[in-house]
């Protein structure tokens, strides 16, 4: 089942994407004409830091012996084909597609084996990063938690196996990351399991379970996209930002 939401009469509306059209109730809209919302309202977005270990190698960095978890808020949540504005406290914004987990059930301590059970489905998802900022702070507020930088979406895709589906980033249309989820180092079992150790889940919340390499950098007028099979094509593009305050 691929789950949606969209925006109609200035309405956001459930739906359902079967084939080529977006269906809710008695309304039918062609997926090309459909204004997407998110597909889920998260009260929080839980993010894995170096979960591939060839992204961790690009970056620098070893892999961790647990997953390295940390938060995006809500406000930084915005849909399939919303602008990016290029934010003003960086000059180094990046992409980085992950697939995502969405919670289906309110949960705590959840053991690895049973993780199966709260999951809803997943979705594409797009951390972009201020990396500037992210090389001189511990804390990844400023260079992770900023408006527009957790795009999501456009559906939430049920019932898939999540442990070998391709990802795909293009900018442009042209691929910058090509890989698969067979390669995480943690899978979305163990991510679930850890992250609800430590947090109470909520239905909605949202898990992005790290980027493969490839990741770098993008400029304003910049059409981004992560496809990852079995779920679609998450599309953004980046615009010119605000400067920053006098």
């Amino acid at each position: 089942m691929i789950h949606a939401r969209i925006v109609h009469d200035g309405t956001v509306v459930d739906a359902r994407v079967e084939g080529d059209m977006v269906v809710a109730g008695s309304l039918r809209v062609p997926v090309a004409q459909a204004t997407f919302a998110p597909p889920c309202v998260p009260t929080k977005i839980v993010c894995v830091g170096f979960n591939y270990r060839d992204h961790a190698d690009e970056m620098a960095q070893d892999p961790p012996d647990e997953p390295l978890l940390f938060l995006k808020p809500p406000s930084a949540v915005i849909a399939h084909e919303a602008p990016i504005p290029y934010p003003a406290h960086t000059r180094q914004l990046e992409y980085e597609a992950e697939l995502a987990v969405v919670i289906g059930r309110r949960c705590h301590r959840v053991p690895r084996a049973q993780a199966l059970e709260v999951v809803w489905g997943y979705t594409a998802f797009n951390d972009i990063t201020a990396r500037d900022a992210q090389r001189v702070e511990k804390q990844w507020v400023r260079a992770k938690a900023f408006d527009t930088s957790a795009p999501y979406g456009p559906v939430v895709a049920t019932g898939l196996d999540p442990s070998d589906l391709r990802i795909i980033t293009r900018v442009n249309g042209q691929v910058r990351q090509d890989s698969s989820t067979r390669y995480l180092i943690f899978d979305v079992f163990d991510l679930v399991a850890a992250a609800s150790q430590v947090m109470t889940l909520e239905v909605g919340d949202v898990i992005a379970t790290g980027t493969p390499p490839g990741v770098g950098a993008l400029q304003v007028g910049d059409e981004v996209s992560v496809e990852i099979e079995g779920i679609g094509v998450l599309t953004n593009r980046v615009v010119q930002g605000f400067g920053p305050l006098r």
